[in-house]
């Protein structure tokens, strides 16, 4: 068990044992965000799902209406015309399919996102065992393969994030930094879980999100009171 230390567990002290709600949460986070830096904001929902099965996998993307506070360095995989598309639309990487595979094979991994063209594909597939355990794999679930890649590069440039369930039936994401206001994190917050929630499998049965979480870098996490959470969802919609 690791130990914490003394700034966070005077922080923990000021933290009730409680269900927040959604607005009173995020305002907590700006008062126990106690690290000299920026710290992450990050989001951590427990759902009633079964990941062994294929068909209550929960897997998509959603575009943070005021991003993520981090720039993401995009790789671009294409050729021809598309190749000056993405060149336009702000890909830091532009590479054709060959060029990638030498590159990256040599051990090239200075980007945050890949975004390709289908034909492409049959060139990269070989660097799935580098990619894929990064999640950097391209993807047509996620948008992230696709003819239009001017437009796949500008959604991850504005802030599009991928979420996927993990074996323990937990989505994390993040909401955005420290210095955000309450107003930016609310926003990025339902929409987050506005995409969770469009994303529930047929298959899943009884209640689908069991409980929230949410807590910076260096902070003990907060639950919402999941009441307070299907209000704000309602609201939205």
């Amino acid at each position: 068990m690791p130990k914490h230390g003394k700034k966070y567990k005077a922080t923990r002290e000021t933290v009730e044992q409680r269900p927040y709600g959604v607005d009173e949460a995020l305002e907590k986070l700006a008062q126990i965000a106690w690290a000299g830096f920026d710290e992450t904001v990050e989001i951590a929902l427990l759902l009633g799902v079964d990941p062994r099965h294929a068909d209550q996998m929960v897997r998509g993307t959603v575009v943070l209406p005021h991003g993520t506070g981090r720039s993401k360095r995009v790789l671009a995989i294409a050729g021809g015309e598309k190749y000056k598309e993405a060149e336009q639309a702000g890909a830091d990487v532009v590479m054709t399919g060959p060029e990638a595979v030498e590159k990256i094979s040599a051990g090239f991994l200075e980007f945050d996102a890949v975004v390709a063209t289908p034909d492409v594909m049959r060139d990269i597939g070989r660097l799935g065992k580098v990619l894929g355990p990064r999640g950097l794999m391209p993807n047509p679930k996620t948008g992230t393969v696709t003819m239009d890649i001017a437009r796949a590069v500008e959604e991850i440039k504005a802030g599009k994030v991928e979420f996927r369930v993990n074996k323990t039936s937990i989505v994390h994401g993040v909401l955005g930094k420290k210095s955000f206001t309450s107003d930016q994190l609310r926003d990025n917050f339902r929409a987050f879980v506005g995409a969770i929630q469009r994303a529930k499998p047929a298959a899943a049965k009884g209640r689908y999100i069991k409980s929230v979480h949410v807590g910076t870098t260096m902070s003990p996490s907060l639950e919402i009171e999941l009441g307070d959470l299907e209000r704000a969802q309602a609201e939205q919609s």
